[in-house]
């Protein structure tokens, strides 16, 4: 999932990078509401966390415009401010979640996580695919109960196809959803994932959960959504 992150408190922002891309996120920081619209505008994102209180452009009227241009994607925004009214006048700007600092990592994590199921039109957790279990809480697979050894990039592709399970994603897409700006965009690696994915988590190739549209990319089986 790539995530963008608008924050100009340098330390803050230093350790949302590394806490994030720890967990497989594909993170550009900037740190300013102006980079922060220009990013949001140019590049196609799964989730954004906007502070409120940021230089040049503030939170507020960045998320504004993001939505007034059709940027649909979930924002969760970062306040110091303890009044209720600086967190209603920002979800009423568009934005979805908040969090007050200070805050912990693993609330921030939950959150994310939560925004990113909604999106996708998803409540739970728990997703199934046929006879395979994805756990976006746990970060876990597991396939007839067994749980799956997966590296972090192929879980974060797994989940990226089937939080998405309603299209067809290509190559180009998934790699710029996976990997930071100046990953080699050239490369055969989505093969060779979703190869490694295809062999562990459908050993027999019987399940066929990653199908191949020709010339497209990739999609999950319907036919196991039910």
């Amino acid at each position: 999932m790539r995530v963008l992150i608008i924050e100009d408190h340098e330390r803050l922002g230093t350790t949302l990078k590394e806490v994030l891309t720890a967990k497989g996120y594909a993170v550009d920081w900037v740190s300013d509401g102006e980079a922060g619209l220009f990013h949001g505008q140019e590049y196609d994102y799964d989730i954004a966390v906007v502070d409120l209180g940021l230089p040049k452009i503030d939170g507020v009227e960045v998320i504004k415009q993001l939505r007034s241009q059709g940027k649909t994607y979930p924002i969760l925004i970062l306040t110091a401010r303890g009044n209720w009214q600086d967190k209603v006048v920002g979800l009423e700007a568009g934005a979805d979640d908040y969090l007050v600092k200070p805050f912990v990592n693993e609330e921030l994590l939950a959150r994310l996580n939560a925004l990113l199921r909604r999106s996708a039109g998803m409540s739970s957790p728990e997703i199934s695919i046929g006879p395979i279990q994805l756990n976006t809480a746990r970060k876990e697979v597991k396939v007839h109960g067994q749980v799956a050894e997966l590296t972090s990039y192929e879980y974060n592709c797994l989940e990226y196809l089937v939080l998405n399970r309603d299209k067809v994603i290509s190559k180009l897409k998934l790699t710029e959803h996976l990997y930071d700006q100046d990953f080699d965009r050239d490369s055969n690696v989505i093969e060779v994932f979703i190869g490694r994915l295809r062999k562990k988590i459908d050993p027999d190739n019987d399940i066929k959960p990653i199908l191949t549209v020709r010339g497209q990319g990739y999609r999950i089986n319907d036919d196991l959504c039910v």
